[in-house]
């Protein structure tokens, strides 16, 4: 007969226990006159189960056919430790430590100030963590899920039956944890949450999972997140003191499934054609490099189910995606970036999550992470669910997996994705389909709050790691600080740049004189925020054509245009940002499941180019007066902005100590410009460091003197002036020699 009552013997083998602690383990025996000790153990594929405790075996006895067993021990006045032999119905046997007598591994005021939203470190009390406990090697498990009427974990070390391993409720945190030893990385492993009632709801990977299957498995995987021996220790000391708005920032931004392809891959995509996060180290961190550029920025690397998603909708806010390999081989990607010079950026997705059934959206059979009301909770545009940012644990969460990244993959940088649809309760939705705030507005003063948190704790916590909005309308100070009403973001894109300065592109050249004034717009705003300027993949997928096909005219005024256009944004104020591709003026959209052009290079036209945009960057680079000064208009003074009729500009780009400058003059014509007459501000002999119509790169090559010296006379408002004959379609930058 067992000890324990009928109803609980059966939610212990029906799976349904929400306190197993208090039946399963070592108990105190206090009726009959087996007053003592009582072990009660459930192992449902056990033939035979037998107690090693004290230097003795003791047999149990089955007291339920599913796999309950007992035994007694009379006058055992203490706890003792002890080990299970459990032999199979195949006569196998094994001795085992019972998860069921550890004490709990969790600090219960630690976990209530996690879900009150007062820690930041969620994944290093919640998720699976190879440690010790008690002095016995394990893993130790936990996860939120407040509403559920118990949390039962099953993986491949239980045979996937969640009856095995019931987690443990942890007061009034709602969080349920437990302690299995033996168990080690590489285990794979997911929640089953059951109702208030005991019926089984869903089986959820690990919201705070450091490691995730390869779709379309969807289960979380062990992984020891302490072994990795990190080799960038130079670059991270020098991070904290590095201060990026004074600084170079060109970024290529890359798609790491797409950027190239193993030789033999399948054209239509697949992972075998997928390079591996230890060969891109190997191959794209050194193009990169070569390449000039100062970051690599990675579309979402965070775990997503689905390929055509690009990782814009994560379900593992913790685990780099297994399509390229392990976290051990993501950290050697970014460790091999610090030590080449590199930063890494990544693109982070605060704004919304998919509803795949094994991800956050009804996580514990209630709105937990997501608003209830699909008019808050619901995204319009992408099919996907909007995070609840007035619940401290939801933004707690969020802003754990953003320190995640910096401090345990030292990652420097978030491109936060989104960001306008997180502001606006209104976003692309009509009359009637969204809920005013407290005050009647439209402002999401929630998600406010969040970003503002969000920025706060990143840079306190991680100082000299960046954050990046892609913010596509007009809210105000998105890049200044918390304490100056702002959100805190340390850049913002520039997308009214990008839109104006590609419409142009995109006209015929002969008649840009008519929309002149999109060239010059921007510096009417180029210093309300710290802009970044994006030729980013969103502007070369879904119809929109690859760069060198927005040009406008025949192929080689394409390939004009395009070094033009790029010229015009290495010298326009604010950083820069580059997709893949582009360096080598494409001529096919972005393919997810496919990779770059490279065999474009074989013709002399795209290996220009890309030699071109090599060039810029060292310039760049190069040229105090091109990155010094990018937020404020102490870096910037026009030359000519009114020269609409030839459809010319010039400016010149200052640096910090006023002494260096570069002039910077653009032809937006196919025209050549003979005798033109450029305004300078000192006078001197100047050096022609840039000029993008040089045959080297593919240019027409229309004489233009490699240095020359100023001429005195009146011109655009000064007493100096050069005179040259200005290229077609061309941008040429000076510097006095």
């Amino acid at each position: 007969m067992s000890s324990v009552e009928p109803s609980v013997l059966e939610a212990i083998v029906e799976g349904r226990c929400p306190v197993p602690f208090d039946t399963l383990g070592i108990h105190p025996l206090e009726t009959g006159e087996d007053r003592g000790r009582v072990i009660r153990v459930f192992v449902p594929w056990a033939s035979l189960v037998r107690i090693e405790a004290r230097g003795n075996l003791h047999p149990t006895v089955r007291v339920h056919r599913e796999g309950f067993f007992e035994a007694r021990f009379p006058g055992w006045t203490r706890f003792h430790k002890y080990r299970l032999e459990v032999t199979d119905y195949q006569g196998q046997s094994y001795v085992l430590e019972d998860p069921y007598r550890f004490s709990p591994v969790h600090d219960e005021a630690e976990l209530l100030r996690l879900v009150e939203g007062k820690e930041w470190r969620a994944h290093r009390l919640l998720g699976a963590h190879v440690t010790e406990h008690e002095g016995i090697a394990g893993t130790r498990f936990a996860v939120w899920a407040p509403h559920a009427g118990n949390v039962n974990l099953k993986g491949s070390f239980n045979g996937w039956d969640a009856r095995c391993h019931p987690m443990r409720p942890r007061g009034s945190s709602g969080i349920w944890e437990l302690f299995l030893p033996g168990v080690g990385e590489g285990a794979t492993y997911k929640y089953e949450i059951r109702d208030p009632e005991g019926r089984p709801l869903f089986d959820k990977a690990d919201p705070c999972g450091f490691a995730m299957e390869l779709r379309p498995d969807t289960a979380s995987v062990v992984w020891d997140m302490h072994r990795y021996g990190w080799r960038d220790q130079d670059w991270m000391r020098n991070r904290v003191r590095r201060h990026a708005h004074g600084e170079p920032v060109a970024i290529y931004e890359v798609h790491l499934g797409s950027w190239r392809r193993k030789p033999d891959a399948d054209p239509g995509g697949g992972w075998e054609g997928w390079l591996t996060y230890r060969e891109l180290a190997d191959e794209l961190l050194p193009y990169v490099r070569d390449m000039g550029f100062t970051h690599v920025e990675l579309l979402p690397v965070t775990e997503h189910p689905l390929d055509q998603s690009w990782g814009y909708q994560t379900v593992g806010y913790f685990a780099p995606t297994s399509r390229f390999g392990s976290p051990d081989d993501f950290r050697h990607f970014v460790d091999r970036a610090h030590q080449m010079g590199l930063g890494v950026i990544l693109d982070w997705v605060p704004a919304h999550f998919p509803s795949d059934v094994h991800g956050l959206v009804y996580f514990d059979g209630t709105h937990l992470y997501e608003h209830e009301d699909p008019r808050k909770g619901r995204h319009p545009d992408w099919g996907t669910v909007i995070y609840n940012y007035g619940r401290p644990a939801v933004t707690a969460f969020l802003i754990s997996s953003a320190l995640f990244w910096l401090e345990e993959y030292h990652v420097d940088g978030l491109r936060v994705d989104a960001v306008a649809s997180m502001l606006y309760l209104d976003y692309s939705r009509g009359e009637g389909e969204w809920v005013p705030n407290e005050f009647g507005g439209r402002e999401n003063l929630e998600a406010i709050h969040f970003l503002r948190r969000l920025n706060e704790v990143v840079h306190a916590e991680c100082p000299g790691t960046l954050t990046f909005a892609e913010e596509s309308t007009a809210w105000p100070r998105v890049s200044h600080p918390v304490y100056a009403g702002g959100l805190g973001f340390d850049f913002k894109w520039n997308m009214g740049w990008m839109n104006d300065t590609l419409e142009v592109m995109h006209k015929d050249a002969l008649y840009r004189r008519w929309h002149y004034d999109r060239l010059t717009f921007s510096q009417l705003y180029a210093y309300s925020e710290n802009f970044l300027l994006p030729l980013s993949h969103d502007e070369v997928v879904h119809g929109k054509a690859s760069l060198l096909s927005k040009m406008s005219g025949l192929d080689a005024e394409k390939f004009a245009n395009l070094r033009l256009l790029l010229g015009y944004m290495f010298g326009h104020p604010g950083k820069k940002l580059l997709f893949m591709g582009g360096e080598l003026a494409q001529r096919g959209e972005w393919d997810h499941s496919d990779q770059v052009e490279w065999h474009l290079l074989e013709h002399g036209p795209h290996s220009a180019a890309q030699h071109y945009v090599r060039q810029l960057n060292r310039v760049y680079r190069g040229e105090p007066a091109l990155f010094e000064v990018d937020f404020s208009g102490e870096g910037f003074e026009w030359v000519d902005c009114h020269d609409a009729e030839r459809t010319t500009l010039s400016f010149i780009r200052w640096a910090r100590d006023w002494r260096d400058f570069v002039v910077v003059v653009a032809n937006f014509t196919p025209l050549v410009r003979e005798g033109f007459r450029l305004g300078v501000p000192h006078p001197g002999r100047y050096r022609l460091i840039l000029n993008s119509d040089a045959p080297e790169f593919g240019g027409y090559g229309v004489l233009v003197p490699p240095e020359m010296e100023s001429a005195a006379g009146r011109c655009h408002g000064r007493e100096q002036y050069l005179e040259f004959t200005l290229p077609p379609l061309s941008m040429l930058y000076f510097k006095r020699a």
